[in-house]
């Protein structure tokens, strides 16, 4: 049986992707070039293949939308079921990725939640909204999802040996995701044939989200402008999970959907 923690990895680490959106867009968000980017992603544990992730990164009227869809294979739904839908948008405010919405739609097992965070940055405050009760926390403008602390990773200028921190609010917590580039390179190769050279980027979460569960987690990004991620492996109690990349796209732009997802149930660098 898959545990909790090693689920919330497998989505989590994911980048829990998302339905394709429909109509076009011409323009990228300033703070946000990835708008049009499709990834999918195949997820191992250990040498078990778990399930599959999607992400879908769309243009708003003034930021971006990222859906990620995560679910197990058919072995693992006899064990432990996930669908699991989660939606982040943002806006750029001055030049700079500010979050606005987060929904978290889970359904693992007989485990169902549905999870809203909305960031009232022009209060400084952050609403949480989950069974219908909602809580309100002193969060300052600037401060990122953990999904879109993923994309911000990514739009860093990434140097070996330097250390960046990415202010986010995740599970009623505020604090900065710490991320350590590694100074060493490995090679490896693209879902399109070629072989890449990956920088070596370890972030480090107190909150269960993207990267891993709690602590720490390896992603392996194309050294380039983008930053794709290749492959992402995180440690469990019993094992590692194992992220690899199988598809990019990112030739068109497309719209973001405004029709909720379908579910089953109910010394750092600032950035």
């Amino acid at each position: 049986m898959v545990k909790r923690p090693a689920r919330r990895i497998v989505l989590a680490t994911l980048l829990l992707l998302s339905l394709p959106a429909t109509a076009m867009a011409d323009n990228k968000p300033a703070c946000m070039p990835y708008t049009g980017e499709h990834m999918s992603f195949n997820v191992g544990w250990e040498f078990i293949n778990a399930g599959s992730a999607t992400m879908d990164i769309a243009a708003t009227e003034h930021g971006w939308q990222a859906k990620t869809f995560a679910r197990t294979n058919e072995m693992l739904d006899l064990f432990k079921k996930v669908r699991d839908h989660i939606t982040a948008e943002g806006i750029c405010v001055n030049g700079h990725m500010q979050s606005t919405v987060f929904d978290a739609n889970l359904h693992e097992r007989k485990y169902t939640a549905q999870k809203r965070t909305e960031f009232l940055w022009q209060q400084n405050r952050v609403s949480y909204t989950q069974h219908q009760i909602s809580e309100f926390f002193d969060v300052p403008a600037g401060h990122l999802s953990v999904i879109d602390a993923f994309l911000a990773v990514r739009k860093l200028d990434l140097k070996a040996g330097e250390t960046y921190r990415i202010p986010i609010f995740d599970s009623r917590e505020r604090y900065e995701i710490e991320v350590n580039v590694q100074k060493r390179w490995e090679t490896l190769t693209a879902p399109w044939g070629e072989k890449v050279n990956c920088l070596i980027v370890t972030p480090k979460l107190k909150t269960a989200g993207i990267f891993t569960n709690r602590g720490e987690m390896t992603i392996w990004m194309s050294d380039d402008a983008r930053h794709i991620p290749i492959k992402m492996m995180a440690k469990i109690k019993f094992g590692r999970i194992f992220v690899h990349l199988t598809a990019y796209s990112s030739d068109t732009p497309v719209v973001a959907s405004t029709t909720p997802p379908i579910t089953a149930g109910n010394n750092g660098k600032q950035l």
